[in-house]
């Protein structure tokens, strides 16, 4: 039996900040965006990852959701207190350099990590944290 990761879902609350974010400084690749009840929801993944789909979705994509809960998970979402992601990269200081110049917002600059990784950190548009890895070697 294999189990591989096909999805993982980041909460955003503009969808067109988030896809100048992920598509146009990460450089992940558009693969649907679709609308529905009035919510949207937009696909993008790595072209190294054909078979992973980040899925950047409405803070509480539940059509069903009561206003209160939808006010509470924009508001957990505008504190930054939603998880984000961690992507690798063969380079974490380039990648730290391209994200700062297209003025991403800097949590952390790349620092050697005790657990075997040198990383760095920024927020996306919405708020989440998302950190960048390279395995160290040697």
């Amino acid at each position: 039996m294999t189990i591989k990761l096909s999805q993982c879902f980041i909460a955003v609350d503009d969808h067109d900040k988030a896809l100048a974010f992920y598509r146009d400084t990460l450089g992940l690749e558009v693969r649907n965006d679709v609308g529905f009840e009035g919510m949207r929801w937009v696909t993008v993944g790595s072209p190294a990852q054909p078979d992973v789909e980040v899925v950047l979705e409405p803070p509480l994509a539940d059509p069903n959701a009561s206003p209160a809960d939808r006010q509470a998970m924009a508001e957990l979402l505008a504190k930054g207190l939603l998880r984000g992601v961690i992507f690798s990269t063969d380079d974490c200081d380039a990648t730290f350099e391209r994200i700062r110049a297209a003025g991403g917002e800097v949590l952390q600059e790349p620092v050697d990590q005790p657990y075997g990784v040198r990383d760095c950190a920024f927020r996306d548009p919405s708020g989440n944290m998302l950190r960048f890895t390279q395995p160290r070697t040697g």
